[in-house]
């Protein structure tokens, strides 16, 4: 009952700040760049009525396992709504720093008196009354003060606006047009010479579902068999849905092609989708799961735990499983969705740790709250005698959108160091 309450308190706290931050967007794009209630500030106020429901619909038919087309219907306008929304907010907070400068310079000059010369004959002195020109134009005090406003929080929005149009659309764009391949060179002290060079293709987060679909699972296919590596490692966070919607989807994953094979580890969303149904399809497609296992490859030890989130269906990682009775002379690689896994990968003397899970952050500033949650955000990094690599991941999650996080397959070559 109290965790109930607890989750209530927090999805009402959710709810309040995702409201006020509409409410401030609103008023800055389109209450204030408006002079009445006209048809302008209506269509204004309906997009950002109508926005943020399509966001929490999607975000529900999503969870909830609604059926497909209506999940399909609600992702695009709802998903990129999520990130419209987002940089609309950084996009007019930073226009509240140039605000006070515009104020400053739209203001008008104070306007002098002119002195008009006395006529020598009939004339009238200035200063009297009906002196001035006839057609001189009048003006009450402060009548410019709305128009200068409304002149300077239209130049605002308007750039904000565009920013964030701009931004949203280039880091859908990058999306969409599948991830670039990065290479990296890993020194392993255990590798014997023999396999120095070989190549493992690492693959994380595709996240086919109601956005990503089946064009794009073969754009990444098509880019990581492009690389030629030695092996295909794929490493959680294939899909977001059931294998009865999106088996067609993944079909493509059946041309991964590579020397030594393709595996396959969870990732906490294949716990939201069906687990145990996963596993088996991707064994259909020709990739074996590792599912808390080790294979002896000729050079080294490939071994893969199951994701954290498995622990709530009791099948969560077992290290010891995976890694309790292996010769420790020999060099392992691990397969762990999830980058806070790499501390009991230490504890069982694993060489190097290939890891998804974080998108890099996805969305800029997004990696500061990754950052907040996992020990490595991207790329390589050294935990004592064990290197874990995190890859920005093929896809996305949510909107189809990077920012500052761009998508990647990356191609490890092992390199021996031994003499």
């Amino acid at each position: 009952m109290v965790l109930v309450l607890v989750l209530v308190l927090v999805a009402l706290i959710v709810l309040a700040v995702l409201a006020l931050g509409h409410w401030y967007v609103w008023r800055r794009l389109v209450r204030d760049t408006t002079s009445g209630p006209g048809l302008a500030r209506r269509a204004g106020t309906a997009v950002f009525v109508a926005g943020p429901l399509l966001m929490i619909a999607a975000l529900v038919a999503e969870r909830s396992g609604a059926p497909f087309w209506l999940q399909r219907t609600l992702a695009w306008p709802g998903f990129l709504w999520m990130a419209l929304a987002l940089y609309l907010l950084l996009a007019v907070a930073a226009g509240e720093v140039v605000r006070p400068l515009l104020n400053r310079l739209s203001r008008n000059p104070v306007r002098q008196p002119l002195e008009l010369p006395s006529r020598v004959a009939g004339g009238r002195r200035p200063g009297v009354q009906g002196a001035e020109p006839p057609g001189t134009p009048t003006e009450a005090p402060g009548t410019q003060e709305p128009t200068r406003r409304l002149f300077v929080s239209r130049v605002v929005a308007g750039a904000a606006a565009t920013a964030a149009v701009g931004t949203v659309g280039t880091g859908t764009y990058g999306v969409l047009r599948g991830p670039q391949v990065k290479r990296i060179t890993v020194p392993l002290a255990k590798l014997p010479r023999a396999a120095h060079g070989f190549r493992i293709a690492v693959v994380s987060d595709i996240h086919l579902g109601p956005v990503l679909g089946r064009s794009f699972a073969q754009r990444v296919v098509d880019t990581v068999n492009a690389t030629q590596p030695d092996l295909i490692a794929v490493v959680g966070d294939l899909v977001d849905g059931s294998v009865k919607d999106l088996g067609p989807a993944a079909a493509p994953l059946a041309q991964l092609s590579a020397r030594h094979g393709a595996y396959f580890v969870t990732g906490n969303h294949e716990y939201f989708s069906g687990a145990e149904q996963w596993v088996a399809e991707v064994r259909t497609l020709g990739l074996h799961p590792l599912e808390n296992a080790r294979t002896e490859l000729p050079y080294f030890d490939l071994a893969g735990v199951n994701d954290l989130q498995g622990e709530s269906e009791g099948q969560g990682p077992d290290f010891r499983k995976a890694l309790g009775d292996r010769d420790p002379a020999r060099a392992c690689v691990l397969l762990a969705h999830q980058p806070a896994q790499i501390h009991e990968a230490v504890r069982h003397g694993v060489d190097l740790q290939l890891s998804g899970h974080t998108h890099g952050g996805q969305l800029w500033p997004g990696n500061l709250i990754a950052a907040a949650a996992n020990p490595t955000v991207a790329g390589l990094d050294r935990y004592g005698d064990t290197q874990l690599y995190v890859s920005r991941g093929a896809g996305a999650w949510g909107p189809p959108t990077r920012v500052g996080a761009p998508s990647d397959v990356t191609v490890i070559e092992l390199a021996a160091t031994r003499a």
